[in-house]
């Protein structure tokens, strides 16, 4: 399962009612920030989750309007919170421009931060007990721009009463199996982990992409993910503005979704010149299990079962 805090979703400048890029990601009490627009400090605190853990930074590209946060972040958190290291994940472009920004944050010695700066390849980031961080290239304006899936893994669940059935008691004999392994027990009997396991459950996937140009880089790592996060900056009256500045209609993000068979959609990156009900309707009219996302805005994704 995945919690979900959009703490921005306006394109390029902030509006009245949006600021500019950012989301939060909670996975098992991991926090995960996605894009770091300027004000995002500010929009954590109105989100009332606060800074708590929130170790790593994942930018989908180097534009500004995705990065300008981070001075202020580093900067109260190396004042004030008890946050001493961070990781920042991007582009070789974003991470360039994210060094020359925390030689100014940094200068003087007035904050002190350990900052590690990571550059993001295509394929695996990282992986923790229960869940695979995998990047992905996507095409906007400048090099090095990604997208991010995030995967749980497939689990088996253990078989209480099979287990119980089978005279496996409580403790390392059961975690063992739980592991994989095969154990004997103190009478002599060897107990397979198929005969105390139940049948693989694939886990939640979410996957999150900045600015884009075009969606066929998008369809396969968001095959049949429970969720999709996606720009929809322009609507399709303004395509030819769209692909001017690289960026794509909330009619393309739908039919993107619609084609990589994703459960559902949520829509942000929002030019100023649109209300959220006519990019979600825009939306909704290809595939209806779209949100047009607002500021503040919390979702939970969970695994959804296909049914008959």
């Amino acid at each position: 399962m995945f919690e979900l805090c959009f703490l921005g979703t306006s394109a390029s400048a902030p509006s009245v009612e949006r600021n500019m890029t950012s989301t939060l990601l909670i996975h098992e009490g991991q926090r995960f920030l996605l894009d770091c627009a300027e004000g995002t400090q500010r929009q954590i605190l109105r989100s009332g989750l606060g800074f708590k853990d929130l170790r790593r930074i994942l930018l989908t590209h180097g534009h500004l309007d995705h990065i300008l946060g981070l001075g202020g972040i580093v900067s109260t958190f190396g004042r004030w919170e008890a946050i001493a290291r961070i990781e920042i994940f991007g582009g070789r472009w974003a991470i360039e421009r994210v060094r020359d920004l925390m030689k100014v944050v940094l200068r003087g010695k007035e904050v002190e931060m350990d900052i590690d700066y990571v550059e993001v390849k295509p394929g695996l980031l990282f992986s923790e007990k229960n869940l695979d961080v995998f990047a992905f290239p996507v095409t906007h304006r400048g090099p090095g721009c990604f997208g991010y899936a995030f995967r749980e893994r497939t689990k088996r669940p253990f078989l209480v009463e099979a287990a119980e059935r089978l005279g496996v008691p409580a403790g390392p004999e059961r975690r063992r199996l739980v592991a994989g392994e095969t154990i004997a027990l103190a009478d002599g009997r060897v107990v397979r982990p198929d005969e105390v396991l139940g049948a693989p459950v694939p886990g939640t996937q979410l996957v999150y992409v900045g600015d884009i140009a075009r969606t066929d880089e998008v369809l396969e790592p968001a095959r049949d993910a429970d969720a999709l996060v996606m720009e929809a900056t322009y609507l399709s009256d303004d395509v030819e503005t769209a692909r001017r500045f690289g960026h794509i209609t909330a009619a393309e993000a739908a039919r993107c979704a619609r084609a990589a068979n994703v459960k559902r959609l949520y829509l942000t990156h929002i030019s100023r010149r649109y209300s959220g009900a006519m990019v979600e309707a825009e939306a909704r009219a290809i595939f209806p299990a779209a949100t047009a996302a607002n500021d503040l805005d919390r979702a939970v994704v969970r695994r959804i079962e296909e049914t008959e």
